[in-house]
């Protein structure tokens, strides 16, 4: 697990401690006071995530739409 605030995470790195999260959790080996911690975290890092990901997806709409909401010809940008 990192040290680095959550706010100062990418999303990728947030995903991938996310995930890391998620393993120790679902591994059952962790003392209870651990898991305590280890689920806050990894609730901050899904809201992180959640956060990033839908500031993408405003500003692909942005790109894609004109003034009035219109599509203006670009095709939508799947994000990976």
């Amino acid at each position: 697990m990192s040290d680095k605030p959550v706010a100062d995470m990418s999303f990728e790195e947030a995903m991938s401690e996310l995930e890391s999260v998620v393993v120790h959790l679902e591994s059952g080996s962790v003392p209870l006071e651990k898991s305590i911690d280890l689920y806050e975290r990894g609730a901050a890092l899904k809201a992180h995530c959640e956060e990033k990901l839908k500031a993408a997806e405003e500003k692909v709409a942005r790109i894609t739409l004109d003034g009035e909401g219109k599509p203006n010809g670009l095709e939508p940008v799947g994000i990976s």
